[in-house]
């Protein structure tokens, strides 16, 4: 039988709210216990791409020379191994919005090497490790704390079987360190903090019911972005890993133009599906094959597109592919300065007021062309309602902006990013979609 121990003022409180905002769990526990298998089963299974797992054993200290000559007689289990002050200032940084650095420890030389491991604020950061209930400063920062219980002579044995064959120890130097470092380290410094903790999972990894529970809830916030939460009318697109890889192609500044293109037409087509899924059907029966009767839906025929030139255009081929002849219009709005905008020309199907219509932009930032341009819409007697705009990632930013002005349109987007910089860009973004869509950047 699972055993899930949790503190009733955890669920009271909505602690799990960390995971949808920047929040910070701690998943403690001995050597041993399954800490990092927990925290890899947690995020294996809420497939979402804004998790990333820092291990408080980035952050041992180097070793000086003559600790290397005893390295062997070095207590790696005792809090003063580790640099928790340089801990502590990567998840305040990372709290604060900032990315930052994180030490990148050989445990052959015992020193930091480069190049270091850059992580990116994300919703949630997970830090896991023996001691991260032990600096009260560090334990204050976390939304969230678990604790991995599992029993020493289980402990002991995964011990053994890692470090005799992954790390070609021998045993008896294994057996010694855990007698006289480990051991005492656990009953002394890591078990007392078993008291922090608002989860507590017994055999670790191994527990797949109690892991099972924790993702159910996690699920539940993680479920929708928190801006989807303020606003009904957004739509972020279920993130998988799949997603999650292209969009790192895509907002790398070293990929190729060919494999921009590529992976930018997949993201975009899967938009338009998605936005396809929010216009209105009818239900129709058709006779198969078979002979068989299958009641479905017949797709909207009063439909168009309406590309915000010149981004927008790359989203026709996606539109077109999934809607046969398709009619899609233009609007061309110009950029004056850093933050207003002009609309220049448009060219629309004269009867796009008796239709539904798919607004193409793949970047919403400050939310000033998508305002100008459906503003133009409704001016031609386009209905508020009738009005569904597709992109590839949105700024919070701009999300506000729309969304409060129309509340009655529908936003589709596959990301929302951190925001916009000083040049009202969006961040992280992905540079300037049109140039490197059509090749005409500086490269």
């Amino acid at each position: 039988m699972a055993v899930l121990n949790v503190d009733p003022s955890f669920f009271v409180h909505d602690v799990l709210v960390a995971f949808v905002a920047k929040g910070f769990p701690g998943v403690a526990g001995g050597s041993a216990s399954g800490k990092t298998t927990v925290c890899e089963m947690i995020i294996e299974q809420l497939h979402d791409q804004r998790i990333v797992l820092v291990s408080q054993e980035s952050f041992y200290y180097n070793l000086s020379k003559e600790e290397m000559a005893r390295v062997h007689e070095y207590n790696f289990d005792h809090p003063d191994a580790f640099d928790t002050e340089k801990l502590l200032s990567c998840m305040e940084d990372l709290k604060s919005g900032l990315a930052v650095n994180i030490p990148n420890y050989d445990f052959k030389t015992h020193k930091n090497i480069l190049p270091a491991r850059k992580v990116n604020p994300s919703d949630v950061i997970i830090l896991e490790g023996i001691l991260v209930f032990h600096d009260p400063r560090v334990r204050e920062l976390m939304n969230m704390k678990i604790f991995v219980d599992t029993d020493a002579d289980i402990r002991l044995a995964r011990r053994i079987r890692r470090d005799t064959v992954d790390k070609s120890r021998d045993i008896r130097t294994v057996l010694d360190q855990y007698s006289k470092f480990v051991k005492p380290a656990f009953e002394d410094f890591i078990l007392p903090t078993k008291k922090y903790a608002d989860i507590i999972i017994p055999r670790g990894g191994d527990n797949h019911v109690a892991v099972d529970l924790i993702v159910q809830h996690i699920c539940a916030k993680l479920g929708q972005h928190d801006l989807c939460k303020i606003y009904s009318n957004l739509y972020v697109i279920q993130s998988t890993f799949q997603i999650r890889g292209m969009h790192t192609l895509i907002r790398d500044a070293n990929t190729t133009k060919h494999d921009f293109i590529f992976y930018s037409d997949r993201l975009i087509r899967l938009v338009v599906e998605h936005g396809l899924g929010h216009l209105p059907f009818k239900e129709k029966q058709v006779i198969t094959p078979t002979g068989s009767v299958y009641t479905g839906v017949e797709f909207c025929k009063r439909l168009c597109g309406i590309s915000v030139i010149r981004s927008g255009e790359s989203m026709e081929n996606a539109l077109r592919a999934c809607c046969k002849g398709i009619k899609i219009g233009k609007i061309l709005i110009h950029r004056e300065g850093d933050n207003g905008q002009q609309l220049i020309y448009h060219n629309l199907p004269k009867d796009i007021s008796d239709r539904h219509v798919l607004l193409l932009d793949p970047i919403l930032g400050t939310g000033n062309s998508a305002v100008q341009a459906i503003s133009l819409l409704l001016q031609k007697g386009v209905q508020e309602a009738n009005i569904i705009f597709l992109n590839l990632i949105s700024a919070p930013q701009g999300v506000h902006v729309v969304c409060k002005k129309f509340p009655r349109i529908k936003i589709v987007t596959s990301e929302i990013d951190y925001g916009l910089n000083e040049d009202f860009r969006v961040i992280p973004g992905m540079g300037e979609f049109g140039d490197r869509y059509f090749g005409t950047d500086d490269d």
